[in-house]
């Protein structure tokens, strides 16, 4: 049977085909959906990690106790990773291990646009690199039987394109995998010195076997046509490739590390012209330029942002497959949702004056216009550390106007260990947990805090305010941040202290429960179009030549527009 699916759904079927029965991971866009996907099957046990570090350690804890095991992460989450990742190169597997990985180039939801091959180079692991739904389904159930037979995790590297194009995938039964016996073994698993130095050996013969099986695995196919152009590529340039250039003769690379060299050879002898085209960094290039063979990469083609049809037809036959587009619409940044309770915290933070270490989160639109709420977004959990190295910097006169702001997802992922330095380090900054109740970027996830798990059953929900009680913190608040009024009192209390101090804002996403949708707002003829609404960048409300109007149909009556108004001029519709 074949049914149209989500690449990401793709990738969680093929992993329910092999038989995997453990999943762990930590949403990031566009990894997202593998996950959310792979806990609807009964017979998986899955749930969303506190990050992907916890995440890729029960995934290998699983693979040690003899279990088929599925751990997913966008990109940056493998930096996150990377400390169990390259460890479990040395042990090995028992139960195959496979660990998705989508990157984004183009950076459509990211801070950077890196580049995961180089990863599983490093790292000394096989990485696959599917081409569409069809691909990333049986790419993913196979390298589970390639994880056990090689004695390794594998990597399987997806992108944008991939995990959120759809295709038509076969379906077929789940595989009946027992358990493989579990069975104590010091020398494979612990990796102290003496047996890392071992296991070392053992990785770099394996390593060696993979390459000599490279150019016989199935995942590399060579098509011949025109001679004349031969074109070395992977992953979804091959479909761009194959339209922009349907005559040219293609090694398509569905191993891509480690490289079948005599296969590439064998291709490069057998055409005129070699190009490699390849988003993101030169990897196959180098590592084929550096086998003596002359070929044509990035001197074409950039390093930065995804690739098209008409990119590649025109740097290769010096022609466009398609019109160009029509005139470039209008630019709409990315706000707040209407209602969202982070919009009071950056109003009342660009009010104050205050400067924000930022981190990663819906929250991080509070760096734009109006609010500028924002000076720093490098990592997750970042913005803690960042706050504790300003204030060692600067002294504790500038800390009075620094505040850091996490949400509680990237709190419970990476943010403890910072809130452990300052309370360590005797900082007296101040930390505002953005609490919303959600993973709300990526779409809704549940965390250690909200109580429920990724398959929505009810969990142990971590009491934040406890926990930072719990750590050392003397000074923990809790405000609703649509109480415009003690919200920047507790603000103003807090970063005049000189102790250490953490203020929880605390309301839903306005998203997740109707209760918080009340009747829309108008504006009435009090208004003196003095712009203070404006202030909120609320997407509901608008100056047009006749005045400020509030959009009824995107409004969602939470009244804090109300509530900086000096003149009365905004009430509830009907009033």
């Amino acid at each position: 049977m074949k049914k149209l699916m989500l690449g990401n759904a793709a990738f969680a079927r093929g992993a329910y085909e092999a038989g995997v029965t453990v999943a762990a991971a930590y949403p990031g866009t566009p990894s997202t959906e593998i996950t959310e996907t792979i806990a609807k099957y009964d017979e998986v046990y899955a749930e969303w990690s506190p990050n992907e570090k916890v995440a890729l350690e029960v995934a290998v804890g699983a693979s040690i106790a003899g279990a088929r095991a599925l751990c997913c992460m966008k990109h940056v989450g493998l930096n996150v990773a990377a400390d169990p990742l390259f460890t479990a190169s040395y042990t090995g597997v028992n139960g195959g291990l496979v660990i998705i990985v989508a990157d984004d180039p183009g950076m459509h939801s990211s801070q950077n646009e890196q580049d995961s091959r180089f990863y599983a180079r490093s790292a000394h692991l096989p990485m696959l690199e599917p081409a569409d739904s069809s691909e990333a389904k049986e790419y993913a159930k196979r390298a589970f039987a390639l994880s056990e037979k090689y004695d390794t995790p594998v990597i399987v590297r997806s992108n944008t394109r991939v995990s959120h194009s759809q295709g038509l995938v076969d379906i077929e039964d789940r595989e009946d995998v027992p358990l493989k016996p579990y069975v104590k073994d010091i020398g494979k698993y612990v990796m102290m010195p003496g047996m890392a130095r071992q296991r070392h050996i053992v990785v770099e013969q394996r390593m060696k076997d993979l390459k000599a099986d490279a150019d016989t695995l199935e995942f590399n196919t060579t098509e011949y046509r025109d001679k004349s152009i031969g074109i070395i590529t992977s992953g979804v340039v091959y479909n761009y490739v194959r339209e922009a250039l349907p005559d040219a003769s293609v090694l398509k690379l569905g191993l891509i590390y480690p490289l079948p060299e005599k296969l590439i050879r064998d291709f490069a002898q057998q055409v005129d012209k070699l190009y490699i085209i390849e988003e993101l960094e030169p990897f196959f290039e180098n590592q084929i330029k550096a086998m003596g063979i002359e070929a044509t990469g990035k001197a074409l083609f950039s390093v930065q942002g995804e690739y098209s049809v008409n990119l590649i037809a025109e740097k290769i036959a010096g022609k466009r497959m398609k019109a160009s587009e029509p005139g470039s619409l209008p630019q709409r940044p990315p706000v707040m949702c209407p209602g969202c309770p982070h919009r009071a915290v950056f109003y009342t933070l660009n009010k104050l004056g205050l400067t924000a270490t930022g981190d990663i989160g819906c929250y991080t639109l509070g760096a734009l216009p109006p609010h500028a709420g924002i000076d720093t977004c490098i990592c997750m959990g970042a913005s803690i550390g960042n706050a504790l190295g300003m204030e060692k910097a600067r002294g504790k006169e500038f800390t009075r106007k620094l505040v850091a702001v996490i949400g509680d997802s990237t709190f419970f992922h990476s943010g403890l260990t910072g809130l452990a330095d300052m309370v360590y380090n005797d900082s007296v900054g101040t930390v505002i947990i953005v609490d919303n109740s959600t993973t709300g970027m990526t779409g809704h996830q549940h965390h250690p805090g909200t109580g429920k798990t990724v398959k929505g059953e009810i969990a142990e929900a971590i009491d934040i305010a406890a926990l930072a009680c719990a750590m050392g913190v003397k000074h923990v608040r809790i405000v609703d941040p649509f109480d415009l009024k003690e919200l920047e009192k507790v603000l103003k209390e807090e970063t005049a202290r000189e102790a250490l101090s953490v203020v929880i804002t605390k309301r839903p996403c306005v998203l997740l429960d109707k209760k918080y949708i009340l009747p829309p707002f108008t504006i009435n003829e009090n208004c003196t179009q003095c712009g203070a609404c404006l202030k909120l960048g609320c997407p509901a409300i608008i100056k047009t030549a006749q005045g400020m109007t509030i959009d009824a149909s995107v409004c969602t009556g939470c009244g804090l527009c109300a509530k900086v108004c000096a003149f009365s001029a905004i009430e509830t519709a009907g009033n």
